[in-house]
């Protein structure tokens, strides 16, 4: 297995860890999170990103969570962004889990193939870069994306807000596989 096989198969399986817990908070919640404007959303990967932080920071949780639940949150959640820039946010509750599922995974699939594509450009930097490097880039990312809601989506040469969310998801994902030591 060359080094982009294994990267391929350690995101896989990075993104079947969050997929799996994703679907179990479908059973307890349905699809929930179809209310959440773009702002609301937004102001919740800033809080999973900024709680990374301080922990990387602080080396304490009084929470008892660590910071790999985080990363998982922001990978589900910038899944959860891609899905409403796609449907538009809701009222109520307007699809099936199977069709959460489905655009879960359509979106899933999405981050992958710009993972590999970028992964070939930049030939496996992300693995000397050091996890709170990725939850700095993350924080980048969700101050850009408020600008571009700010802006009213009216941009004059940045990426949109979808390439920002595909970027957390990638830099989230990257930090899984590095917690798990691999």
């Amino acid at each position: 297995m060359d080094k982009f096989e294994l990267t391929n198969a350690e995101f896989e399986q990075a993104v079947a860890e969050c997929r799996a817990l994703f679907e179990k908070k479908l059973h307890d919640y349905r699809a929930s999170w179809r209310i959440l404007r773009p702002t609301a959303l937004t102001d919740q990967l800033f809080i999973k990103a900024k709680r990374i932080r301080s922990l990387e920071v602080k080396k304490v949780s009084r929470v008892g969570e660590g910071i790999r639940p985080e990363f998982i949150a922001l990978i589900n959640y910038g899944i959860v962004g891609l899905i409403q820039l796609e449907r538009g946010y809701a009222d109520t509750v307007d699809i099936s889990n199977d069709e959460a599922m489905a655009l879960y995974d359509k979106h899933a699939h999405e981050a992958l193939e710009l993972m590999k594509r970028k992964n070939h450009d930049y030939d496996e930097a992300w693995r000397s870069m050091r996890v709170s490097s990725y939850t700095d880039l993350i924080l980048t990312k969700i101050e850009r994306i408020k600008e571009i809601e700010d802006l009213s989506g009216e941009t004059l040469v940045s990426e949109g807000i979808d390439a920002n969310y595909m970027d957390i998801i990638n830099y989230a994902v990257f930090g899984l596989i590095k917690l798990s030591g691999k």
